[in-house]
């Protein structure tokens, strides 16, 4: 039998590196946890935390939003179920918007997502149909925006929807497709420290939101298609600034019930 040649591997082990590599950067990184201030026009209105942890068959996503300011008093608990490559399996929401409770639970059913809601003392089904790349999508969500960022990456910024648990008439939830559109990078800095970021703009039922990553993808900020609100994460600045939202007027704040286009 032929002795393989000095400092060089047989190749049966050669492929199961090569194959090995493939396989490490097949599997998605793990999101690092964020908190997260809720600013409105320039002005802390709220909190927002999302984390991530491993479970046999994925990832488990949680994500609390908490919004106190004059004619909204918001509060959300959301809890996700992700495949590896982030696909959702199963989610279970609580919420309140102004002493209203509203509760969703939504999962892949054959070829449709199936949501069942609990919301101003009635509950209904709803059907969507199946997109893998599909984000639940509930207001002020820095979880689901991380999401968001992950599967832009893994499916080439294409191809992405977002479930939205809104009320619009008798449609208690939509699904939207998302039209992500890559901008020049900017700078800004993370707890001191200079750091280069990525700038994208999500449009959805035709609203925009603007998100801004770091060099491991992860949710920097968002500047969010209700007036005047944005979502920082604690000890980043982008710089310059983001441009301002319009001035507070007479009008109340948006509703987060409320469809996107009507915000």
């Amino acid at each position: 039998m032929q002795k393989p040649m000095r400092g060089f591997a047989p190749l049966s082990v050669f492929f199961s590196l090569v194959a090995g590599l493939f396989l490490l950067a097949a599997v998605p990184a793990l999101a690092q946890p964020g908190s997260f201030t809720i600013a409105q026009h320039g002005h802390p209105v709220g909190a927002a935390s999302f984390n991530f942890v491993s479970i046999p068959r994925g990832y488990s996503s949680t994500s609390v939003v908490r919004i106190a300011i004059q004619g909204l008093d918001y509060a959300l608990s959301k809890t996700e179920q992700l495949s590896p490559a982030n696909h959702l399996r199963h989610v279970q929401l609580s919420a309140t918007v102004n002493n209203s409770a509203v509760n969703v639970t939504a999962a892949p059913d054959a070829a449709q997502f199936l949501l069942n809601i609990s919301a101003n003392g009635r509950s209904s089904t709803t059907r969507l149909a199946f997109h893998p790349a599909a984000v639940f999508l509930p207001d002020f969500d820095p979880g689901a925006l991380e999401t968001l960022l992950a599967l832009a990456v893994t499916h080439n910024n294409s191809g992405l929807w977002a479930i939205l648990p809104k009320q619009s008439g008798d449609q208690s939830c939509s699904i939207e497709p998302i039209q992500l559109a890559t901008l020049a990078d900017e700078k800004g800095a993370l707890d001191g420290k200079p750091i280069p970021v990525h700038h994208l703009v999500a449009t959805i039922a035709g609203a925009a939101t603007d998100l801004f990553s770091g060099p491991e993808n992860q949710l920097l900020q968002a500047e969010l298609p209700q007036q005047g609100f944005a979502l920082v994460r604690k000890g980043f600045v982008l710089t310059p600034p983001a441009k301002p939202g319009a001035p507070p007027n007479s009008a109340p704040p948006p509703d987060p019930a409320a469809p996107p286009t009507q915000q």
